[in-house]
């Protein structure tokens, strides 16, 4: 591990800590490499969407029919993440983190195997419904990999270690979109080996995950299984004596034995949930609706209008500045904060937009302009993964005490998956109506999350989940008073002192 790796946060990174994470975050690679493998090949597969329907009817498939086909393969996917994310927080308490990581496998395993078979079926239903499974497994894993994350890291080191949710799905993003060209698995033979291949991060990961602790929060504070969590803690700690830790949880549980079970209903219902709830939604709706996807989802046809010759390395390059950048967000988050980084990010992504709306509308009389508009592009990726990207995935589940923090990365999820459907689906259509302006709007979007961030969103960095949770509980104060209450403790270690008590 390298040496300023571990000087984040001043914490030893043990293996079996390094080992959980990295199991753990096997799920995101795949939710990236699911997003990112349906783009390239899509002309071969609507080829093969038509040669099923000619060998089934005997007459070529109707254009309209070919679309609504292909649309719906795109956008299950985003369904199933829909509906399964509100199981998050139901299937994580029945189950504990670890299993229900291993259990949600199986979809993995179902689904890839029926994209990768429908080819050979001659069965576009199987790659939708293998595209709605595989989309189920993704809803699961977009909950569970943070929480468990979250839950396993030294509060010193959670926001490096959460930031590695979204450094896996920007990878997944780019080895799909590496593996999709045609040289390589985007071909019109190989193409259901590059739907198919997502099952083998499964195995890894359903081997990897008996070896990993559950989260010692979740045995002790769900569970009431003081042993096994000391035993957890001591694995992923390296100490022996984690009698501090342990503290820090008890105080979490007897508050959190105070409080009535809470339910989703209860998030929007009760004055202590409803402030943090609101502002989980609106992080993961300022990840959503800042435009990325749309540069995902078409930055081919983008880069083609920017008058790049080679559009399909473009997108790869926008993939490489994706993962460089959530990189540098890893060592930023523990020393700017996730505010400022949140803030960063989407303030440089709406000036990308602006810029991004001008270089477009004026590329026809200035030939130049292309440069500037792909410069914009790149500069809108590397904001994103500044900001936006990775703070709403692990903010969620700071924002919240063990008893809620399901429920809410639940509402958080299905938030985040329905903004994705949205975009995915109505992107086009305002696209085709805007031209070159459709950019403006996400920088007025981008505009007002930045507003909302700056007046409400508090700061998170180098507190325990209790003091995060406590803060929304004093109402008097603001989220700028909360940031500016320098007087507070920002370890455990301080918060319970050294005999392990609590000021």
């Amino acid at each position: 591990m390298p040496a300023g790796f571990q000087q984040l946060g001043g914490e030893r990174i043990t293996g079996t800590l390094a080992l959980s994470v990295f199991t753990a975050v096997l799920g995101s690679l795949q939710f990236g490499y699911n997003i990112g493998v349906i783009n390239a090949p899509q002309k071969i597969i609507e080829g093969e969407y038509n040669s099923t329907w000619t060998h089934r009817y005997s007459e070529p498939i109707p254009e309209a029919t070919l679309t609504s086909l292909w649309s719906l393969s795109v956008a299950i996917f985003s369904i199933g993440g829909m509906l399964s994310s509100f199981c998050v927080g139901i299937i994580s308490e029945w189950l504990g983190r670890r299993k229900a990581m291993l259990i949600n496998n199986l979809l993995a395993f179902i689904g890839g195997g029926l994209m990768g078979m429908s080819k050979i079926s001659q069965s576009f239903e199987m790659m939708i419904l293998g595209r709605f499974t595989i989309g189920a497994y993704c809803g699961l894993a977009s909950g569970l990999v943070p929480m468990y994350v979250g839950e396993i890291s030294p509060t010193n080191l959670r926001g490096a270690l959460g930031t590695l949710h979204q450094l896996a799905i920007v990878t997944g993003i780019l080895i799909a979109q590496i593996l999709g060209l045609e040289s390589l698995l985007g071909s019109e033979e190989l193409w259901p080996v590059l739907m198919g291949i997502t099952v083998i991060p499964t195995v890894l990961q359903m081997a990897l995950l008996p070896f990993c602790p559950e989260s010692p929060r979740f045995l002790y504070i769900i569970r009431c299984q003081e042993h096994h969590a000391k035993s957890g803690l001591r694995r992923l700690t390296g100490r022996l004596e984690v009698s501090e830790d342990l503290a820090e949880m008890k105080e979490e549980k007897r508050r959190m034995d105070m409080e009535r079970k809470v339910s989703i209903a209860e998030l929007f219902r009760s004055p202590l949930y409803r402030q943090p709830i609101i502002i989980a939604i609106l992080l993961q709706l300022s990840q959503q609706l800042s435009g990325i996807n749309a540069i995902f989802y078409y930055s081919t046809s983008i880069f083609q209008k920017a008058g790049v010759e080679s559009p399909v390395f473009a997108t790869i390059g926008a993939g490489v500045v994706n993962c460089a950048f959530t990189v540098v967000s890893l060592f930023l988050v523990e020393r700017m904060g996730r505010r400022t980084l949140h803030m960063l990010g989407l303030a440089g992504m709406c000036v990308c937009a602006i810029v991004m709306t001008i270089a477009l509308n004026l590329l026809e009389g200035v030939p130049w302009m292309s440069y500037i508009s792909m410069l914009a592009i790149f500069g809108f990726v590397a904001f994103f993964e500044v900001g936006p990207g990775p703070i709403p995935w692990f903010f969620v589940a700071e924002l919240f005490s063990q008893g809620p923090r399901p429920a809410a990365m639940a509402v958080a999820g299905c938030s985040n998956w329905t903004a994705n459907f949205i975009i995915g689906m109505g992107f086009q259509y305002i696209a085709n109506l805007c031209g070159p302006y459709v950019f403006l709007i996400f920088a007025a979007l981008l505009l007002l999350f930045l507003l909302f961030t700056f007046f409400r969103v508090p700061e998170t960095r180098g507190k325990t989940f209790d003091q995060i949770s406590a803060n929304f509980h004093r109402h008097p104060q603001t989220m700028m008073d909360m940031d500016l209450d320098m007087d507070k403790p920002s370890t455990e270690l301080e918060y319970l002192g050294a005999d392990g008590t609590e000021h």
